[in-house]
């Protein structure tokens, strides 16, 4: 314990000459002002700039002055305080935009704590006795700010959302305007092989496009194919036998059919509006159509010259070739669809072939669907459609010398066309007859289970009297053409296709029940010329679903059946810029 210090005087103590409080003789500094007894020393006022050492003041100054560097007072402790705190701050701020926070690091939270104030310090009143003499306090320039320094763990980034994305489509060409092209009665190795009665088609037109030999019609009948290209329908009894009688498809109900094939029930020919069609889809779309059947303008006197079909319930009259007239009712699908036939669509879209040059001159006049149906005498049926006229494979040929430049030469096909060239179907009876099928074929609701579809009647000659239409019955075994007295085939028992024995050609998966392998020839600048794809399996419903894929349209019928496999880039197989 320190001995206790003599009293003092309190006259004699010195005054601050910034508060008038009375300091201890030793004291430098008022503790309850902050002001500096005496002036800063040479040395640290040279050391802040605020003087020279030629102009110094003496260190020391007589007892009692209270002014400093020529009469600055030194600042207020809060204010001092302050001035601190602001200049942090700004360092802070100016760090935070210099160098910014690492994500990956903790942030430090800095949190100011005020210094405690100073205790203020009574007034001495002159006859209080005086104070201990405090003890000797070192300089204080300004209030020390006291820094906490507190980890926060940086939140967990939260996870990157993964987005939606919708499963891959293939990426289909631009194309525009499909030609449809169907011949009648050829199998792929008569029309497409090396002994082809049909060079234009075999040899020059495959160089210039892609050929499909695993391609095949989806039943027998050549009417029944037909329907199947443009709307999914499966075959019925008339349908196969072409329709000998214009009648409704009775009772033409909806099948409930678990894969939602749209699956019209029932016999007869004519479908109910609910069997949606391509064309239908097409005008829903915004986009045209048109069937050219050659010689429709032809018709006898009192039957219209376009949409040319028999009377509701009537025999079909136009069921062979007249002199004149080679023009078949059968031959054209569109007639056979209420939903073409009831509106006025019909009348300007099912057309005679000679308005196919007119409508090819523009393309904004070229329907987006262009179907062309040659006449008995050219669409390759062995039957001749008249005496002395062409028939077979080589009146076909002479056809599409003249059709296809045509159209490749149109403004149309040079921007976004393709052509597609097949045949309805294959011979089903005769030495070539072929009923294979291909692309597990859907068991067809309108034909008895287990047994396949009766095999079309050929084509009367027209030299002579044709058969009644009203008499003639899908129940005609034979081929007239291939069938002589004594030839076997003559009788009903020896019409067992041939191919149901036959090794099946590669591609095939069922012997019997469809309607044999046709081949496809594709025409476009979106395949390769020379091309040849022997991998895949197609049929006339997968042509159908590809070419609603090209329109963006939903599949009708049978183009929608699971499994089945429709173009892509295997198929188009070159770009537009690669390609003439």
């Amino acid at each position: 314990m320190e001995p206790a210090q003599p009293p003092r005087d309190p006259a004699a103590a010195p005054l601050c000459a910034g508060c008038a409080t009375r300091l201890a003789s030793d004291q430098r500094y008022c503790v309850r002002c902050g002001e500096r007894r005496g002036p800063l020393p040479t040395s640290a006022a040279t050391l802040l700039g605020l003087t020279s050492p030629a102009t110094a003041e003496p260190e020391t100054a007589p007892e009692g002055t209270g002014s400093w560097l020529g009469g600055l007072a030194m600042p207020d402790p809060r204010a001092a305080a302050v001035a601190v705190m602001a200049i942090l701050a700004f360092g802070v701020i100016v760090g935070s935009v210099v160098s910014p926070v690492a994500q990956s690091e903790p942030a430090p939270v800095l949190v100011a704590v005020s210094p405690p104030r100073a205790a203020p310090v009574a007034p001495v009143s002159d006859n209080a006795p005086a104070p201990a003499a405090a003890p000797a306090v070192a300089p204080v320039a300004a209030p020390v700010q006291q820094t906490i320094t507190q980890t926060i763990p940086a939140p967990a980034p939260s996870p990157t959302p993964v987005p939606m994305t919708a499963p891959a489509t293939p990426q289909l060409p631009p194309v525009r305007h499909v030609f449809m092209i169907v011949l009648s009665d050829h199998g792929y190795d008569a029309a497409f092989g090396p002994g082809s009665q049909a060079p234009y088609l075999a040899a020059t037109l495959t160089k210039q496009g892609e050929l499909l030999p695993n391609y095949y019609a989806v039943t027998e009948g050549a009417l029944a194919n037909e329907i199947a290209l443009i709307s999914g329908q499966g075959p019925n009894p008339d349908t196969t036998a072409d329709c000998p009688t214009y009648s409704d498809v009775t009772p033409g109900t909806a099948d409930q059919d678990p894969q939602q094939t749209g699956q019209i029930v029932g016999t007869g020919c004519v479908f109910p509006r609910e069997a949606v069609t391509l064309p239908d889809e097409l005008q829903a779309n915004g986009s045209t159509w048109k069937s050219y059947v050659e010689d429709m303008g032809k018709a006898p006197a009192g039957q219209p010259a376009t949409c040319r079909h028999p009377a509701a319930g009537a025999a079909d009259g136009d069921r062979v070739p007249r002199p004149g007239d080679a023009s078949v009712t059968w031959r054209d699908p569109f007639v056979y669809f209420h939903s073409i036939i009831d509106g006025p669509a019909c009348a300007t879209s099912a057309v005679d072939l000679s308005q196919l040059a007119t409508d090819l001159t523009s393309a904004t006049t070229t329907p987006s669907l262009t179907y062309i149906v040659p006449n008995r005498c050219h669409d390759g049926a062995e039957d001749p459609c008249a005496a002395g006229q062409p028939a077979g494979l080589a009146a076909a040929d002479e056809f599409l010398k003249t059709v296809v430049p045509q159209i490749m030469a149109s403004p149309a096909y040079k921007a976004d066309g393709l052509i597609a060239i097949t045949f309805d179907e294959a011979p089903q009876t005769g030495p070539n007859a072929d009923s294979s099928a291909c692309c597990t074929e859907p068991a067809y609701p309108n034909l008895p289970a287990g047994t396949p579809p009766t095999p079309t009647p050929s084509t009367a000659d027209a030299s002579s009297s044709p058969a009644d239409p009203a008499s003639t019955t899908s129940t005609t075994p034979a081929d007239p053409a291939s069938t002589t007295p004594g030839d076997p085939a003559a009788s009903p028992t020896s019409t067992t296709p041939a191919a149901a024995t036959a090794p099946l050609p590669p591609g095939a998966d069922s012997a019997t029940g469809g309607g044999g392998r046709v081949g496809l020839l594709l025409l476009s600048k979106f395949v390769k010329p020379g091309s040849v794809n022997s991998v895949s399996t197609y049929n006339h419903f997968s042509l159908l679903r590809s070419i609603e894929d090209l329109f963006a349209l939903q599949p009708t019928g049978y183009a929608g059946y699971p499994g089945l496999l429709p173009f892509d880039s295997v198929i188009y197989n070159a770009s537009a810029k690669n390609t003439p």
